[in-house]
């Protein structure tokens, strides 16, 4: 057998009556879209994400991403399901068995999602090149970086897009590339576990479920609140900015963009039916593995580093400083209104409302305040100076926000090429023969794709001049109230396929396996619903148009809910 996918069929034929631990082994070997997602999702967002979980709700936070990537791989392996037993492009299918609106919805978020997320991905990437790893400094060096991660995003891609030999090493790539990242920030954990810096006990409690933080501050906050003047205000805040924390990580878990990837990754791949017990391990390994370590990974360094603590006060000889003045003379300054107010926004962050107040603020408010003040990965990398060394400590973060960038930029620019190559294409309603055959039913316009790969790039080559403080609003919250909005929207879509008789026929599950994908994709899809809604509502409050967007979305919801319900019964009752 020649034919690579023919001796991949023969694998999985060898293994269909073994045990489970010899079909993963077997699976393992031909897994290849589920990293494909793995690396999307291991961004900046992710990162984020999980850096500040850490900050703000401590190692108490430590389930919330898994959970999330759980609610993911559940409805991702739901659309794997799907597309493998019916061999068609879910564009088409959704446009023709439920509603144009949201097969066209679906697209377009998925689109914007992919040109605007390549900005921040580039931003990062730069930064990780010049500031942790020192190398290429200046404008100079900013521009040679970008250049190069544009035509290394269109070369990898090209091997993508080549299929064969080229196809094979696109995998590799994005195996070590993930395998890279994971393995830079369990080399953090494992600096500070030596060093005796981690609590282990609370870091296993912490992977217990506790929705509590999203109702009252974290336990580390209460003896300061108890000790403020404004205990109201530090309830309020804190517990808001960790609903805020905790959904956008939750959020960055599975992306619009990655539910529009899997299927096409799939078809591409020649996957049928024969390859659905495949699909859902190859999520396993490739998605969920690595995401769990690397988040927790970091969740762990950034609990451990920062949770509770206020790097900026040193303590002296029983005293607080703070940049050079003991504390207590600080709040004095604060009370007399001795030091102007821009002062304390620009050193303590978000946390300077307070001296707004007309309280007198004590040392508890002073403290609180620098605790929630925002870090970056690099002030994470200045942590492990004291047990890894400057150089390596800051190599070691380098590499891995580096290879998290890297990847989610080629998987960005591959996404977009297939959304276009999908936006521009003719149904073709697939024959009943096509199931594991040499005819994948997608649509492989080259010109289309690489166009939708530039863009995607060219878009990230702009972020010196886009992706300012001043734009990242009027960029971001557009997209991610779209996003927000259609990601349960895409669940949802999903939910009525898999009950659907029409689109599936005999390969809908039925009896105890029904009921179980249907409890499931319910409880996945509910979650993300009502994230997107508290996300949505939020933005309501926020002036101008941003605020008629954030309402807009909450509309466009609803509809996307109605028209998908009325359309799946309408369509359902026709079949019968």
């Amino acid at each position: 057998m020649s034919d690579p996918y023919e001796r991949e069929l023969a694998a999985i034929e060898s293994v269909s009556d073994a045990s489970p631990a010899k079909k993963i082994l077997t699976y393992a070997k031909l897994s290849g879209p589920g990293w494909l997602q793995g690396a999307i999702t291991l961004g900046g967002g992710s990162l984020g994400g999980a850096l500040f979980l850490g900050i703000t709700v401590g190692f108490s936070a430590m389930w919330i991403q898994p959970l999330a990537m759980i609610c993911g791989i559940i409805m991702l392996s739901a659309i794997a399901y799907v597309t493998l037993s019916t061999g068609n492009r879910p564009f088409h299918a959704i446009n023709r068995h439920l509603n144009p609106l949201l097969g066209w919805s679906w697209l377009i978020a998925t689109i914007m999602a992919n040109i605007v997320w390549t900005m921040p991905q580039f931003a990062l990437a730069t930064e990780a090149i010049q500031q942790n790893l020192n190398l290429l400094p200046g404008k100079g060096g900013q521009t040679t970086i970008i250049i190069f991660l544009f035509l290394l995003g269109l070369f990898v891609n090209y091997l993508y897009e080549a299929g064969g030999g080229g196809a094979k090493l696109f995998d590799r790539i994005i195996k070590i590339l993930v395998a890279i990242i994971v393995l830079s920030f369990f080399a953090v954990v494992i600096a500070l576990l030596t060093a005796g810096q981690l609590p282990i006990a609370k870091i296993f409690a912490g992977g217990l479920p506790n929705p509590s933080n999203l109702f009252k501050p974290a336990a580390t906050y209460e003896p300061l609140i108890a000790l403020s003047n404004s205990p109201e205000f530090w309830k309020s805040k804190i517990t808001d900015q960790q609903r805020d924390v905790t959904f956008a990580a939750f959020a960055a878990a599975v992306g619009i963009n990655m539910t529009f990837l899997l299927p096409y990754t799939l078809l591409k791949k020649r996957w049928g039916r024969k390859h659905r017990g495949l699909s859902i391990t190859d999520l396993a390994i490739g998605l969920f593995v690595p995401f769990f370590l690397a988040t927790s990974c970091v969740v762990i360094a950034s609990a451990s580093s920062f949770h509770g603590k206020a790097p900026e006060l040193i303590k002296n000889d029983s005293k607080w400083f703070y940049s050079g003045i003991s504390i207590e003379e600080t709040v004095a300054q604060i009370n007399n209104h001795t030091r102007p107010k821009k002062d304390y926004q620009n050193d303590l962050g978000k946390g300077y409302e307070f001296i707004s107040n007309n309280v007198p603020v004590t040392a508890a408010d002073f403290q609180l305040a620098s605790m929630l003040k925002k870090r970056g990965a690099g002030s994470l990398a200045v942590t492990l100076e004291p047990f890894a060394g400057k150089a390596i400590a800051q190599t070691i973060f380098g590499i891995g926000v580096l290879g998290m960038a890297l990847s989610t930029i080629i998987i960005l620019m591959l996404m977009n090429g297939l959304a276009f190559q999908e936006a521009f294409s003719i149904d073709r309603k697939p024959n009943s023969n096509d199931q594991d055959s040499s005819s994948p039913n997608i649509n492989n316009n080259k010109t289309l794709y690489f166009l939708g790969c530039t863009i995607s790039g060219l878009s990230g080559c702009l972020f010196p001049l886009l992706w300012t403080a001043e734009s990242k609003a009027a960029l971001v919250i557009p997209t991610s109230v779209i996003g927000g909005s259609l990601i349960p929207i895409a669940y949802f879509t999903f939910l009525l396929m898999m009950n659907s008789k029409k689109i599936l026929g005999q390969h809908r599950p039925e009896g105890k396996t029904r009921l179980i994908w249907n409890i499931l994709m319910t409880f996945a899809t509910t979650i993300a619903t009502l994230g997107s809604i508290w996300v949505l509502e939020g933005k309501t409050h926020l002036p101008g148009w941003q605020g008629n967007v954030a309402k807009g979305g909450l509309l466009f919801l609803i509809i996307l809910f109605l028209v998908g319900t009325i359309s799946f019964f309408r369509n359902e009752k026709k079949t019968t």
